[in-house]
C-alpha cells in the first residue's frame, strides 16, 4: 500500500485568510471566546476564595503589638520560678521520676559509673568533671561553670540544647515540677549549695495566703465556743 501524502493545497494559507474574511472572523471569534472563558474562570476562582476565607481569622506573620491572651509561636506560658518549685517540691516524687535514669546512672555514694556517670554529690560541682574516670563528651567537659540549680534545670529540660555534643540520648523532662523534684532528690544524695530563696512577690503572696488561712482558722475556732454556749442555753 502506498502511504497517503498530505495535500498541502488543502491547508489554509495566510493569503487565503486575507482573501477570505469569513475565515479570519471565525478564528477571531473562537480566540475571543477562549480568552473570555479564561477570564471568567479566573474571576470565579478569586471570588470563591474570598467568599470561603472571609470568615476565617488570620494570624499576622509578624505581631505588631502584644495582644492579651495570644502567645507567640514557640513561646510557652511562664510558670512558677525554679526557686519556688524547689521550695515547694518533693524529693520522694523526684525519686520516682529518677527511676527513668537508673538504666544509665547510679546515685548512691560510691556507686559505679555506667553508661552515664555516678551522680552522688553532683550539685555544685564543675560541669563535666564530677565523676572521676568517666569519659565525658568534649562539649560537656568543656562547657564550663558548675552544676548550679539553674544549670541542672536547663540540662534536665533539654540535654542536647545545653550541650549539643553530649553522649546522653535522653530527650529531657518537659515538666518543670518533675525537674525540680529530681533536683531535690539529687540534693538528698550528696548535698549541694543552699536552695535559692523564692522571688519576693511569690513569697509575699504565699505569706498573704497563709495569713488568710490562719485568720479563717481563728474565726472558726472562736465561733465554736459561742455555738456551744448557745446550744447549752437552748437546752436549759
Amino acid at each position: 500500500m502506498r502511504a497517503r501524502t498530505l495535500d498541502t493545497r488543502a491547508l489554509a494559507k495566510p493569503e487565503d485568510l486575507a482573501e477570505n474574511p469569513s475565515m479570519n472572523d471565525n478564528f477571531n471569534t473562537i480566540a475571543g471566546w477562549t480568552l473570555g472563558a479564561g477570564i471568567v474562570a479566573l474571576g470565579l476562582s478569586i471570588a470563591s476564595g474570598m467568599y470561603f476565607e472571609a470568615d476565617k481569622p488570620h494570624r499576622p506573620h509578624t505581631m505588631g503589638f502584644p495582644i492579651e491572651g495570644v502567645v507567640e509561636e514557640g513561646a510557652a506560658a511562664e510558670g512558677p520560678a525554679l526557686a519556688t518549685l524547689l521550695a515547694t517540691g518533693d524529693p520522694a516524687k523526684g525519686q520516682a521520676v529518677f527511676a527513668k535514669c537508673t538504666a544509665c546512672h547510679t546515685i548512691e555514694q560510691g556507686g559505679a559509673n555506667g553508661i552515664g556517670p555516678n551522680l552522688y554529690g553532683i550539685l555544685g560541682k564543675p560541669i563535666g568533671k564530677h565523676a572521676a574516670g568517666f569519659a565525658y563528651s568534649a562539649d560537656l567537659s568543656g562547657h564550663g561553670g558548675e552544676w548550679t540549680y539553674e544549670n541542672m534545670d536547663a540540662w534536665l529540660k533539654a540535654p542536647k540544647q545545653f550541650a549539643a555534643g553530649t553522649k546522653m540520648t535522653f530527650a529531657g523532662l518537659g515538666s518543670a515540677e518533675d525537674r525540680a523534684n529530681v533536683i531535690l532528690y539529687m540534693l538528698q544524695n550528696g548535698g549541694g549549695p543552699p536552695l535559692p530563696p523564692p522571688p519576693a512577690e511569690e513569697s509575699a503572696e504565699d505569706a498573704e495566703g497563709a495569713a488568710g488561712e490562719a485568720a479563717e482558722a481563728g474565726a472558726e475556732a472562736a465561733a465554736e465556743p459561742a455555738a456551744a454556749d448557745n446550744a447549752a442555753t437552748a437546752s436549759e
